[in-house]
């Protein structure tokens, strides 16, 4: 998965992603005058007056334009799904990276959810501020939340040397758990580790440390089935409880290719 921003030449894919995603979801949640409502509320007129202000981004999966979400100051304002990617982990990738590039310039994140999409926000740690009503076609009542939280600067300048990791959250396709221990090590902007346990019995990544603090490196390790695996990944340092949390999006480079997510934290 990448999430690049938005151009003009895609305004018509963007619109196309979130009526798609309006359409199959909504209607189990509201009535049709609901659904008309967030219809027209993202027009392609808005979604262009967003693109043109550098504020909308796209999900590509491959050659496909999967996702969108976008931001205007510290408020979270379209994020959605082709509702054929859904649970898939695109929604959490789009906010992972919303919420990065809000945590620049402001400490804390808002947004509105729709009945839908607020126990997914509540379990990101959004806490509901305010409940609201507004009232659409044929006196229709439009319910949501208005939810926020806290957020954490992405570190600027970090020395990985001598930390160690365990990861919290992996896609099906990863081979790491958390019985796997990842010891880091930095000379630098020359970065690598060495890591194993679980489904791994020895395993290597070498890379370099970017100016801002991501990561950008290979690995290749030896499973518990005797069989070299090896891959490619980009991985983005936040802070949390004054811990450090990786959020990483990797793809093997051998197998099936496939790619994947994957969040390992500090211990």
């Amino acid at each position: 998965m990448k999430y690049v921003k938005a151009t003009m030449d895609d305004v018509g894919k963007v619109c196309e992603i979130v009526r798609d995603s309006i359409c199959h979801v909504y209607p189990k949640y509201y009535p049709t005058e609901v659904v008309d409502f967030f219809c027209e509320l993202h027009s392609p007129e808005k979604i262009s007056e967003d693109i043109a202000d550098g504020l909308v981004g796209i999900l590509m999966v491959g050659e496909q334009a999967v996702g969108t979400g976008c931001y205007r100051e510290n408020h979270i304002t379209r994020v959605y799904v082709r509702h054929d990617y859904q649970g898939k982990g695109c929604g959490s990738f789009i906010m992972d990276c919303l919420e990065t590039e809000i945590a620049k310039h402001c400490p804390s994140v808002e947004l509105d959810a729709s009945l839908p999409a607020c126990h997914l926000y509540e379990k990101r740690g959004y806490i509901a501020k305010e409940h609201c009503r507004h009232f659409v076609k044929n006196g229709v009542v439009l319910v949501y939340e208005i939810m926020s939280k806290p957020l954490q600067n992405v570190l600027t300048k970090i020395n990985y040397e001598g930390k160690r990791f365990v990861p919290r959250e992996n896609t099906e396709n990863g081979e790491v758990d958390g019985d796997t221990v990842f010891c880091y090590h930095q000379i630098g902007t020359d970065f690598h580790a060495e890591y194993a346990g679980g489904e791994v019995k020895k395993g290597f990544m070498i890379g370099k440390v970017c100016e801002n603090g991501e990561l950008d490196f290979y690995y290749q390790h030896l499973n518990q089935s005797d069989e070299i695996r090896a891959g490619k990944c980009h991985s983005i340092p936040l802070v949390k409880n004054g811990k450090l949390e990786m959020h990483e999006e990797w793809q093997w480079l051998n197998g099936d290719c496939s790619r994947g997510n994957s969040i390992v934290v500090e211990i």
